[in-house]
């Protein structure tokens, strides 16, 4: 007879999991040994937050729920930064965490805490399982949920006793498909009218543009159109950043050189945009018209009221909407005049060859080695905004950042799943000294799975990012600085390849010689981010100044 365990595994197979990340614990042996037997890959990783960054990435490059697993308690609780991520980030994961038993404890309250509770507003849905007989129908329900409009992660705690439990057989749950509807008639005449009336139409594609569903569509509607658009940081990608119809990229909120386009539009069509990113401008009362196109309703917030909706798949919708506008848009083109002078300003001084190298030259020289499909996987620090704003992305997902949760500690985990779904592609971590030591142990895991990927560890001794902020907002220079270990050497103690880059000429050589060898390499790179303040701070302000004075 089959164990409650058997019946959660036999119910991830019916979901077509083919691996699960994870820490497991004693409340899992059974679990475990159910997997042991199953066509399920057990990845076994050092930190559970990296399990669950593993799995919800997974979740953003398929479009399938990741799968990770835990214990009880403290194993648990580690997943909440994973989860937090999922859920801001839009990316469907099902979490599985075990439990003492619960028909009987000879262990008292020992390592016990709500973990169902304290993840209900982490997750879509938080529930244990208390019975062997509801686990199919609860997982193809978990698996439903993750991943239905808007995708995030679910959790199912699973007792240990319910997991040793031998049960009746039980059917498994059949899937089916589940077509997401367009969008309604009405909208798409009124969005259609408002752009046909437009002088100076811009399109914006946001995070949810980014869905695996949802590029094929969106980058029709742009070529039909012939509207020049730009990205948020999570939306690059989704169409063609190669095109001659790229502005530009809203690393900033406003007054960056991609505002001189935004603030002059008179219609803004705002194409799977979540407000859960930092605001790529800011809506106010004499601003543009804004439509809001996506899966779901737009959240009205103090930056972000849009005047239209059209919610629906997002694909088939701007099918229908370019049927509407295709021929008929003599003003299209009318914010084309402002993108050399954008995107030359953006790419000033990204050549320049002084040592350390300006974030404007790592970028530049990342994108010679990586491939229109390379992947590149950011931490969270002061890089990500040098990145969002000068890297030229050409395939959708190939620039992951997270500008939703912003967590550090996920570069790392993010690249390895992304070396594992494409190991036919290179890919690259970018990761500050601060964020990459946050889960650095992974590397081990990197090393063991036989993983090709390599790791450029931007190194300051500084919590980068708060400490430009802090002098942004002339405090003095305290508590923000620390030592790292001889990073190559660390590479090396894990079984990988290290490497420290000496010039600035030998940036992209050394990244070519790592991505040529097989295995996982690490290369250290120094980072001068003094550009932060003269780039992103007085140039800008004088830029601002000049635009004040001619009006």
């Amino acid at each position: 007879m089959p164990k409650g365990s058997d019946l959660l595994v036999a119910a991830l197979e019916n979901e077509g999991v083919d691996r699960i990340f994870g820490v497991p614990g004693e409340e899992n042996l059974d679990v475990v040994e159910s997997l042991r037997k199953s066509s399920i890959q057990l990845i076994l990783t050092r930190h559970e937050q990296a399990a669950a960054f593993m799995a919800a990435t997974y979740g953003r490059l398929t479009g399938k729920p990741g799968v990770c697993i835990t214990t009880l308690g403290p194993g648990a609780l580690n997943l909440a930064t994973g989860a937090a991520y999922a859920l801001l980030g839009a990316m469907p994961m099902v979490m599985l965490t075990g439990q003492k038993g619960i028909m009987s404890s000879r262990q008292a309250k020992f390592q016990i805490v709500d973990v169902v509770g304290t993840f209900k507003p982490l997750t879509k849905l938080s529930l244990q399982i208390v019975s062997t007989s509801t686990i199919p129908t609860l997982v193809r329900d978990a698996f439903r949920i993750a991943t239905q409009e808007r995708p995030g992660p679910v959790l199912l705690e699973l007792p240990e006793d319910i997991a040793g439990e031998e049960s009746e057989p039980v059917a498994m749950v059949a899937q089916h498909p589940i077509e997401i509807p367009v969008a309604h008639r009405a909208s798409l005449d009124r969005a259609a009218e408002m752009i046909l009336k437009a002088k100076r139409p811009l399109i914006m594609l946001g995070a949810a543009a980014s869905r695996p569903r949802s590029t094929t569509g969106i980058a029709g509607f742009v070529r039909r159109t012939q509207i020049p658009f730009f990205t948020t940081q999570m939306g690059k990608g989704t169409a063609p950043g190669g095109t001659k119809l790229y502005m530009g990229t809203a690393a900033l909120s406003e007054r960056d050189y991609v505002h001189e386009a935004i603030d002059r539009a008179d219609l803004i069509i705002a194409i799977g945009h979540d407000t859960i990113e930092k605001p790529p401008f800011i809506m106010g009362p004499g601003g543009p018209q804004v439509i809001h196109v996506s899966y779901t309703p737009a959240n009205v917030e103090q930056v972000y009221f849009p005047q239209c909706e059209v919610v629906g798949d997002v694909g088939p919708s701007l099918e229908l909407l370019a049927d509407r506008l295709e021929g008929r848009l003599p003003n299209a083109g009318a914010l084309l005049s402002l993108r050399d002078g954008i995107l030359n300003r953006i790419a000033d001084r990204a050549t320049e060859a002084r040592w350390p190298p300006t974030p404007q030259r790592i970028v530049h020289d990342v994108r010679h080695v990586m491939p229109e499909n390379g992947i590149v996987a950011l931490d969270n620090g002061m890089y990500k905004i040098w990145f969002a704003r000068n890297y030229r992305t050409l395939v959708a997902n190939t620039l992951l950042l997270d500008n939703a949760l912003a967590t550090m500690g996920a570069g790392l985990p993010s690249a390895m799943i992304a070396a594992m779904l494409y190991p036919e592609r290179r890919v690259l971590a970018v990761c500050g000294d601060g964020g990459f030591m946050m889960n650095s142990q992974e590397m081990e895991t990197a090393v063991r799975l036989k993983l090709n990927l390599v790791v450029l560890v931007l190194e300051d001794s500084a919590y980068g990012m708060i400490r430009w902020k802090q002098a942004v907002d002339r405090f003095p220079d305290f508590g923000l600085t620390f030592g790292n270990p001889d990073f190559v050497r660390y590479a090396e103690s894990y079984g990988a390849k290290g490497a420290r880059i000496e010039s600035t000429e030998a940036i992209i050589p050394t990244l070519e010689r790592a991505f040529a060898a097989d295995g996982v390499h690490l290369v250290v790179l120094p980072i001068d981010y003094s550009e932060n303040i003269r780039v992103l701070v007085d140039e800008l302000r004088e830029k601002v100044k000049r635009v004040d004075q001619a009006d």
